[in-house]
């Protein structure tokens, strides 16, 4: 306990010698008792993290553990680091076991590249888009910003996460795993293979809160705080959200003098949707900032599916790029669903689509009834919500 109160990570020094083709690393302790989150450095920098998700790794010149970045070990002084995740009061018993492998073969139980050919996954054929009203030529994309693969505590592989987002009719997704960006290597491929944008993410994880990191930006680095994150996504160009902010045990408590452009105000957990704290929260930390959803996808049975809710994004095309130049504009909506009421912005309009019978509700103005699968009503300054006759929220806009 003395450890975690000095710090969250503590390193253990591993000698890597020249001629390197693959370490192995392995903790031991018993998880009954507690948690320690795994990942390593080399001397050049970070080499992948784990988390909790696994208790070895192996780094090699043609492969590596999913979470890790393959490729030769250079030599010198690698870090072992260990994140005091959840640790009893009188301590946690451990043992670590390095080995480097310099012979010409893969060490024993390194495992294989994740598969380009995912087994068959429930729910590949995919729905025709759905036309909803837009400006500028441009049109509107679904997507969910928030899942998880196997490069961290996900069950899927990046090309059968690609394949199930894709046949749930969506058009894009962030895969932001945690602390790590070894999945970035995969996502272009599998996107073109199953008709879908895979934004590169990762998703910023501590005990004092999650935030996603997107674009294809590389690495940010966990252990600085919270503000040197926003610092470093946007000096590459990328974007920062709030994840989750009401969300229990993992709740937003990191202090953010400057805010971040992004908020996930609509997370999966959010089953009640009459329940409001996560929008009260939205307008009192910055009602300037840009309302997104997440499913948090890890697996099936657990969370969600990718998709709900579902983030739409008004823009030229469904490029990574184009689409995060989007939402730092705000052409953002949110809904439930793929398929169900939706509320978006079209030049000076408010349009409600297929959401006859709903009321439409500006945060700061009146309430209005829905009639008609395509309703216009002039757009308002401020977010607007589209609410089910018990208050429930089922789309929401900036």
């Amino acid at each position: 306990m003395e450890d975690q109160i000095a710090s969250p990570w503590h390193y253990v020094e591993v000698e890597v010698p020249p001629g390197t083709r693959a370490l192995r690393v392995e903790v031991g302790y018993d998880r009954q008792a507690g948690v320690l989150d795994l990942g390593c450095f080399a001397p050049g920098g970070f080499r992948g993290w784990s988390g909790g998700a696994r208790d070895r790794f192996v780094i090699g010149t043609d492969g590596a553990t999913p979470g890790y970045l393959p490729g030769e070990p250079e030599p010198g002084r690698w870090l072992v680091v260990f994140g005091l995740y959840r640790v009893p009061l009188d301590g946690l018993d451990w043992e670590l076991t390095a080995t480097a492998d310099t012979g010409a073969g893969r060490p024993g139980g390194q495992p294989p590249e994740p598969s380009p050919e995912p087994e068959p996954w429930p729910g590949t054929a995919r729905p025709g888009r759905r036309p909803l009203p837009s400006t500028g030529g441009r049109r509107w994309w679904a997507g969910d910003l928030h899942t998880h693969t196997v490069h961290s505590d996900g069950a899927l592989t990046v090309a059968e996460l690609a394949r199930l987002a894709s046949g749930n009719g969506l058009d894009f997704i962030a895969v932001t795993d945690h602390n790590t960006v070894s999945h970035h290597r995969e996502l272009a491929a599998a996107g073109r293979r199953h008709g879908i944008t895979l934004i590169p993410g990762q998703e910023v994880t501590t005990s004092l809160g999650h935030a996603n990191a997107f674009g294809d930006i590389g690495w940010v680095d966990f252990r600085e705080p919270a503000p040197a994150w926003l610092a470093s996504v946007r000096s590459r160009g990328g974007l920062l959200s709030v994840n989750h902010p009401i969300a229990g045990p993992v709740s937003w408590m990191h202090a953010m003098p400057e805010r971040p452009p992004l908020v996930e105000v609509w997370h999966w957990s959010w089953l009640d949707l009459s329940w409001t704290t996560p929008l009260s929260w939205w307008r009192a930390w910055d009602p300037a900032a840009i309302p997104v959803g997440g499913s948090d996808w890890h697996r099936p049975g657990s969370d969600a599916p990718p998709g709900t809710p579902v983030t739409w994004v008004e823009s030229d095309s469904d490029e990574p790029d184009e689409l995060l130049a989007a939402i730092a504009a705000g052409r953002v909506a949110i809904s439930a669903g793929r398929d169900g009421p939706v509320l978006v912005r079209a030049g000076d309009e408010l349009v409600a689509v297929g959401a006859d019978g709903t009321v439409l509700a500006g945060l700061d103005g009146p309430q209005r009834r829905v009639r008609g699968d395509l309703a216009r009503f002039p757009g308002g300054p401020g977010p607007h919500q589209l609410l089910s006759g018990t208050g429930a929220t089922l789309a929401l806009t900036p």
